[in-house]
């Protein structure tokens, strides 16, 4: 779970979470697929931890490419 910060000036009450209502300057936890659904409000929300990373970066597969025979006439 990531974590945000409500930076509004009055209470909301966020449906995602519950219906649960938030005060301001009060540090929540939301999904990880949710995070930048929340920091991108910048004005509403701030992000204090980011999501942690669960699975390595799929590694790269490199392909090499046959070199193509040459055949000399004559």
């Amino acid at each position: 779970m990531a974590r945000v910060r409500y930076i509004g000036a009055e209470p909301v009450t966020v449906p995602e979470l519950g219906s649960r209502t938030i005060q301001p300057d009060e540090m929540v936890e939301v999904p990880d697929n949710r995070f930048d659904g929340y920091v991108c409000q910048t004005a509403t929300w701030e992000g204090v931890e980011e999501p942690k990373a669960d699975q390595p970066a799929p590694k790269k597969m490199t392909i090499a490419a046959k070199a193509a025979s040459s055949s000399k006439e004559g």
